[in-house]
């Protein structure tokens, strides 16, 4: 038949009359970016970490180490993201040894994808992969039921949508590092000043095929 079936909500409200908790949303918290640029690739992060209503955390690390030209920023379950990131950058690192190569962004990427695809979602992981090797420079995003997604601009977490409405006005092709660092950080700000569920600082790592600089604390726009 077509149309619309309202079995299941027939479903829940009898088993809600039971007394049978209706399972609730959970959200992300968190607004996280990435941003190629012309020679590397910069991500960005806040660093409020919630626990439902309450900020757990202002100063909370999101951007995470997997490789020397490869980082992460996660969005979700804090342990689930810092869990999973450990993970693969240790995977990624037998990797390179097993092979005597650079372990790629792309490898990085399939080996986050499979891992998450099989819990189901069940791993709140929803990462921002960014890197550079020696076949260029690369972004995806990798959400907790294992989809990926490769763009020039991304953003993630619950903050996203104001992150994005900063890109989709400003980016441009062929950004220089500074601008990308600006656009990336007033995307974040964007999250921060919009989102509940992201505040207190800026953080952001910019990735070349040279070296990766972190700056934990790079815009401050709540300090008291």
């Amino acid at each position: 038949m077509p149309g619309f079936d309202f079995t299941n909500y027939n479903r829940n409200a009898a088993l809600h009359a039971r007394g049978v908790p209706l399972p609730k949303a959970t959200s992300t918290g968190t607004t996280i970016v990435g941003c190629i640029f012309d020679g590397g690739v910069v991500i960005a992060a806040d660093t409020r970490a919630t626990s439902g209503p309450i900020v757990a955390d202002k100063n909370c690390e999101k951007l995470h180490y997997i490789a020397p030209q490869i980082w992460c920023a996660g969005a979700g379950t804090a342990a689930d993201t810092e869990f999973t990131t450990a993970i693969i950058s240790s995977n990624l690192e037998l990797h390179a040894l097993s092979t005597g190569r650079k372990p790629r962004v792309v490898t990085c990427m399939t080996m986050l994808k499979q891992h998450l695809f099989q819990y189901q979602g069940h791993i709140g992981a929803y990462l921002v992969v960014a890197g550079c090797d020696p076949t260029g420079t690369h972004l995806f995003t990798v959400h907790a039921h294992g989809s990926t997604d490769k763009l020039p601009y991304v953003t993630m977490g619950s903050g996203s949508l104001a992150a994005m409405s900063v890109f989709e006005t400003q980016w441009k092709a062929n950004l220089t590092r500074d601008e990308a660092v600006k656009l990336a950080s007033d995307a974040i700000q964007a999250g921060i000043f919009n989102d509940l569920g992201s505040g207190s600082n800026v953080d952001v790592a910019i990735i070349t095929q040279d070296k990766t600089e972190l700056k934990r604390g790079y815009v401050k726009p709540n300090e008291r």
